[in-house]
């Protein structure tokens, strides 16, 4: 009886980790805006702290012993590092130029990004759904910068569209060329990543602007580092190996709901009609390329509960 129970109970503690983990991440960008430092330093910070969280469960749960190493893999461990350095970093200038809401919506076309690619390096044949799906995020994408009341390209470019859209490349780029590792665990790879990412911001970050911070910037700062990161990482690889791709699609929508949320009745800001529209079609769009099939979500969703 308790064996055929195990199942659906993992599947059940994975859907709570799992959504406890968008959840967080959807605050981030509150947090980052409080934090006091720019983008850059507050990645160093992330990559910091999340390195020595991580590295610390790594070492406790006994799996660094275990590692088996081989080159190719780690070499593209580190690349995945960099993605993912730079994506945060572009990530964060996009929410200081143009704010969370606008931030979180263009960051998620990653997906359709990934389509996009997959169709010319994998040669997946585009139906007419993902190319409605492509149309309607690129639309929505120009609606929420509200290309047509820009005055000029350095205003437009100054919204934060472009480190938005840098963002979302480098996600999408971090997770094509990060699919399939075979030996290295869960925590060699994100401590292993985060880890080059304090080694490689390292030459670039301005120390003197964490002095003279308050004791509320550092617990925005903090917060965003153990929690947001360190917190965030291990609860999201210890519940992505028992749900099923559908599932994990569907919680992601967690994030950014959470994140415009947050941005309209906390910090006040109010999407124009033009931006609702875009926001609708960046994830209307989003949900027609993560469309499963009826039967196969229902049995997920039902195990997993």
């Amino acid at each position: 009886m308790q064996t055929s129970l195990t199942p659906a109970l993992n599947n059940r503690s994975a859907l709570t980790k799992m959504s406890i983990a968008m959840i967080l991440f959807g605050s981030v960008g509150f947090f980052s805006r409080r934090s006091g430092v720019p983008a850059l330093e507050l990645v160093f910070i992330r990559c910091l702290c999340a390195a020595l969280f991580l590295g610390f469960f790594w070492w406790k749960s006994g799996q660094l012993r275990r590692e088996k190493w081989v080159r190719p893999e780690v070499i593209r461990i580190l690349i995945c590092g960099v993605f993912l350095i730079l994506n945060w970093v572009y990530f964060f200038k996009a929410i200081e130029e143009s704010g969370v809401t606008v931030a979180i919506s263009i960051y998620h076309l990653a997906p359709v990004i990934v389509m996009i690619f997959g169709a010319f390096i994998y040669k997946e044949k585009l139906t007419l759904i993902p190319l409605i799906a492509i149309g309607a995020c690129f639309i929505g994408t120009l609606a929420i910068a509200e290309i047509n009341r820009s005055a000029s390209i350095a205003d437009f470019m100054s919204q934060g569209l472009i480190f938005g859209l840098l963002s979302a490349l480098f996600y999408a780029l971090l997770t094509l060329v990060g699919k399939g590792f075979k030996y290295a665990s869960s925590y060699a790879i994100t401590t292993i990543q985060v880890a080059f990412g304090v080694l490689m911001l390292l030459p670039f970050v301005d120390l003197s602007l964490f002095e003279g911070l308050t004791s509320l910037n550092w617990f925005y700062i903090l917060i965003t580092g153990f929690v947001h990161t360190g917190i965030v990482f291990y609860l999201f690889f210890d519940s992505i190996r028992h749900l099923s791709t559908q599932v994990i699609a569907i919680l992601v929508f967690l994030d950014p709901l959470v994140a415009i949320l947050m941005d309209i009745f906390i910090t006040g800001f109010m999407p124009s009609m033009e931006q609702w529209i875009g926001i609708i079609l960046i994830f209307g769009g989003m949900a027609l390329t993560l469309m499963p099939k009826k039967k196969r979500l229902k049995a997920d969703l039902h195990e997993a509960t």
